[in-house]
């Protein structure tokens, strides 16, 4: 996070993110089910306060996948912006394997773009959407480029707020880049419904899917 935002330090947070997409069958072991195509549009806030959407359209079938991602984030004190973050993401995608990567950060003033192929090891990047994510090691920062270490860990099921509705949700942790980020998905019908993570200064960062509608 630049030295100008140290408050809010949401930049690697984000960037973990950003590349999410979709749904995924998430149950007890991991599916090897195909992932859907659809659009995904999440609410994001910080503390409980809205500060942006995240928007994610999955097309194409399996062997030939497209992914787009769209973030837009503004941080606010007293009406006055302090922090904004976009991203815009584009994936082609063969099979589970991630094929091409296009990405245009735009972190509070500070410009990063990604143009990249990946035509040897067959690698993924943070796309929760495919329920192989689960059994990764290693995921490509959709901010960077880079392939960064992780680890996944189950959580005990729950009840999270989607909606203003409780679902039943099945929870993972996700530990990347000295970060964690708890990834929530419906019970019922295994799809992608929350993420929370918890920023430095003890701030909590929260997706919440707005639409479609979880599986009742």
């Amino acid at each position: 996070m630049p030295a100008r935002a140290p408050a809010f330090a949401l930049a690697p947070l984000l960037a973990l993110m950003a590349c999410a997409a979709a749904s995924a069958s998430a149950q007890g072991n991991v599916s090897e089910g195909a992932a859907e195509e659809g659009e995904w549009n999440f609410t994001a806030t910080l503390d409980g306060k809205p500060i942006g959407t995240h928007r994610f359209v999955v097309g194409g079938s399996p062997a030939a996948r497209s992914v787009d991602s769209r973030a837009d984030f503004v941080v606010r004190m007293l009406g006055v912006p302090l922090y904004r973050y976009r991203h815009h993401a584009e994936e082609r995608w063969g099979s589970d394997c991630l094929r091409e990567l296009r990405a245009d950060t735009d972190d509070d003033g500070t410009r990063q773009q990604v143009a990249r192929r990946f035509d040897g090891d067959c690698v993924m990047t943070f796309a929760y959407w495919n329920p192989r994510l689960l059994k990764q090691q290693r995921l490509v920062d959709p901010q960077t480029g880079k392939l960064e270490p992780v680890r996944f860990e189950q959580l005990p099921d729950t009840n999270i707020e989607v909606r203003g509705q409780p679902v039943r949700a099945r929870g993972w942790r996700l530990q990347a880049a000295q970060q964690r980020i708890r990834i929530w998905y419906a019970v019922d019908g295994g799809r992608w419904i929350g993420l929370d993570a918890e920023t430095k200064g003890d701030r909590q960062l929260s997706y919440r899917l707005t639409s479609p509608s979880p599986a009742p």
